[in-house]
């Protein structure tokens, strides 16, 4: 079959690769019809992420058909239809048994793409199936489903979620990337009073109005002053970091009020400052966190009711073997547009819901 591989810090190929094979009892085969490239991929490309190995296949989210499944699977089997999970589980941990996934101490946690062959492939080995991959409803068409592999848990989890966003707050993501995106959107389920969203671009500060802004910041013109306007000079109760680098982190440890949280979701491949100098006095909440996917069957219920805005989050298709053609369109988003680039995504039949009588 053939594979996106990283082969060193700014060196990859789509070339062919060993077909995977079942190694464990838990494992399943997936034929992959939808991937889509992250964030996270691109750090891997500039060397950010140093556990990973030249030789490894990329990507950690996919849709596709199980096409064989070992002795001890019980939750799936050949012929379904299924989103492969950032996240693996291995259930048997103490962090697996807490429901914190992303920590998995027995062989799982992020490891596609990581630490083990990825999804960004013809097909893909999927370790301790039962916990790491979601049989799909027949009403969510393969775009959609593929985008709750990873960035809308993880916007909903490690920013909205850990950042307790509740009614009447303000809201303030700083990077409207795909994941900020999605963060705007899982932000507005719990009736904050305002979502400000900040980023250089103005593309995606447009996005960003789409998906349910009330305000937006260029990250050059101080935001900061914005914030305190809005907000009578307290500042922002929930500050969302999504982007991944010093500059912005030091923008949202600015922009929260006294008693405020905020909840990094950005990958760092660089050191922040965090001034404590400054903040040891304000009471501030700053969590950071790997997503733990516990929250994808819910996400899955509400994409498949129409809740969530996965489609317009698609903003290039192309079919697997442009991989690359892919990755430099997502990689130069300022310059194509791009949201999230979705590659493979053949037609499948969707079957409609019809509420009840």
């Amino acid at each position: 079959m053939k594979g996106y591989v990283f082969h060193g810090p700014g060196q990859s190929a789509w070339e062919e690769v060993p077909d995977p094979e079942i190694r464990e009892p838990g494992d399943v085969i997936v034929r992959v019809d939808a991937v889509t490239i992250c964030g996270t991929d691109l750090h891997i490309l500039k060397g950010d992420v140093p556990e990973v190995r030249p030789g490894t296949v990329l990507g950690h989210e996919a849709v596709g058909e199980v096409v064989e499944a070992g002795a001890d699977v019980r939750t799936v089997r050949p012929g379904d239809r299924v989103l492969v999970s950032c996240i693996t589980a291995c259930g048997r941990c103490r962090f697996c048994r807490e429901g914190v996934y992303g920590q998995c101490r027995g062989g799982g946690g992020w490891i596609l793409g990581h630490l083990v062959d990825g999804t960004q492939a013809e097909y893909v080995r999927v370790p301790f199936a039962d916990l790491s991959v979601y049989p799909l409803p027949g009403a969510l068409a393969n775009e959609d489903a593929v985008l709750l592999a990873d960035i809308f848990p993880t916007a909903y989890e490690v920013g909205v979620l850990n950042g307790r966003v509740r009614p009447g707050d303000t809201v303030v993501v700083v990077g409207a990337g795909p994941v900020g995106l999605a963060a705007i959107a899982t932000a507005r389920l719990f009736g904050p009073e305002r979502v400000v969203a900040v980023d250089l671009a103005s593309s995606r500060l447009q996005a960003a109005k789409e998906f349910g802004a009330d305000a937006v910041a260029d990250a050059s013109e101080g935001p900061e002053q914005l914030v305190e306007d809005l907000t009578g000079e307290l500042g922002a109760d929930v500050v969302i970091e999504a982007v991944g680098v010093p500059e912005t982190f030091e923008l949202c440890t600015r922009v929260v009020r006294p008693g405020g949280h905020v909840a990094n979701v950005g990958v760092h491949g660089a050191p922040s400052t965090l001034h404590l100098e400054d903040l040891w006095i304000k009471n501030v909440t700053i969590t950071t966190g790997l997503v733990d996917t516990h929250s994808t069957p819910t996400l899955l219920r509400m994409a498949a009711a129409g809740r969530l805005p996965t489609r317009r989050l698609v903003s290039h298709t192309f079919p697997l073997d442009r991989m690359q053609e892919g990755y430099d369109v997502f990689a130069n988003a300022a310059e194509t547009g791009a949201l999230k680039v979705a590659l493979g995504v053949p037609q499948h039949e969707v079957v409609p819901v019809h509420p009840a009588v």
